[in-house]
């Protein structure tokens, strides 16, 4: 008998990573995090309102810490002008390296990692638009904030507006500061570092790099520390709802195959010879004492019942 398939079970094929399909995957997410953060253009005065917010829960609760380390980084250049390359540059550079190394060693483990960052990378594209924030760099002077990028801009290729190169201000959005993906996917990239590196140092670079990108942030005034806990509790969710998300994928993948794949019925043409169509069969076929029916009807109407015997 025909086995039926119950709906809910389809087979879910297993999927064969390339790198030409991975790449335009990976610049998808970095073109999806620029335009979010492009449409994430907010009442300015509501978002001075949340950074404002933010900064007195921070003082209510004594974890203000960003004050202090943006005085220090202002005050001391060697560690100002490193920390202001760091926030323009690595998380650019980190996360598409951790990437890379984890689909060219660690295939196995690269689309669960993967997914992870691109769903708590979306959840954070929402948090800008809903929740638009003012840095404390752009608060007025009164709050005690220094912008180390605008400060230190001599050295590096950035301006007076964030992180964008001199004259290309206007394409980013200053105002989404909650939560900080800087810290996130520094989180991320440390806790593969950590797990999967398989020695001491990567180990050390895996606690490290987020710990020290935290304090980058702060200490640039381009985020809150809530800001960091936000973006941490971001790649928490990221990580609750990525095997979802491989599931929704993989079951549409499936259904999209076995649609493509399914072989339509033949159209039934006049003259084309059907086997058993009317109870006829095709010219030459052999079926159960044919051969006997077939010396019968040669013996003729006038045979003897003695012949036939």
């Amino acid at each position: 008998m025909p086995q039926t398939e119950t709906p809910g079970t389809e087979v879910i094929p297993r999927i064969r990573l390339r790198w030409w399909t991975e790449l335009p995957l990976i610049l998808l997410i970095y073109a999806c995090y620029t335009a979010g953060r492009l449409v994430a253009r907010g009442d300015v005065s509501g978002a001075v309102d949340h950074g404002l917010a933010l900064l007195r829960i921070e003082q209510v609760l004594h974890l203000n810490a960003e004050q202090p380390l943006n005085r220090l980084f202002t005050r001391e250049p060697w560690l100002g002008v490193p920390a202001d390359f760091w926030y323009a540059s690595l998380h650019y550079v980190v996360t598409p390296a951790v990437l890379v190394w984890l689909f060219r060693t660690r295939a196995e483990l690269y689309r669960a990692a993967r997914t992870w960052l691109m769903t708590s990378t979306f959840i954070g594209l929402i948090g800008f638009i809903l929740v638009p924030t003012c840095p404390p760099r752009l608060l007025s002077g009164e709050h005690g904030f220094t912008d180390t990028m605008a400060h230190y801009s001599s050295y590096g290729w950035w301006g007076a507006e964030a992180s964008a190169p001199r004259g290309m201000g206007g394409m980013t959005n200053q105002y989404a500061a909650m939560p900080s993906l800087h810290v996130g996917w520094a989180l991320w990239c440390g806790l593969m570092l950590w797990r999967y590196g398989g020695t001491r140092l990567t180990k050390v670079l895996g606690v490290a790099y987020p710990l020290l990108t935290a304090l980058v942030v702060m200490g640039t005034a381009n985020h809150y520390l809530l800001d960091a806990v936000a973006g941490a509790a971001t790649m928490g969710v990221g990580l609750l709802l990525a095997p979802w998300v491989t599931r929704g994928t993989d079951l549409l993948r499936a259904r999209i195959a076995a649609r493509d794949t399914a072989v339509p019925a033949l159209p039934v043409t006049a003259g084309s010879p059907i086997v058993g169509g009317g109870c006829q069969t095709s010219a030459g076929e052999r079926i159960p004492r044919q051969r006997e029916s077939q010396l019968a009807s040669a013996a003729g109407p006038d045979a003897s019942a003695a012949d036939a015997d």
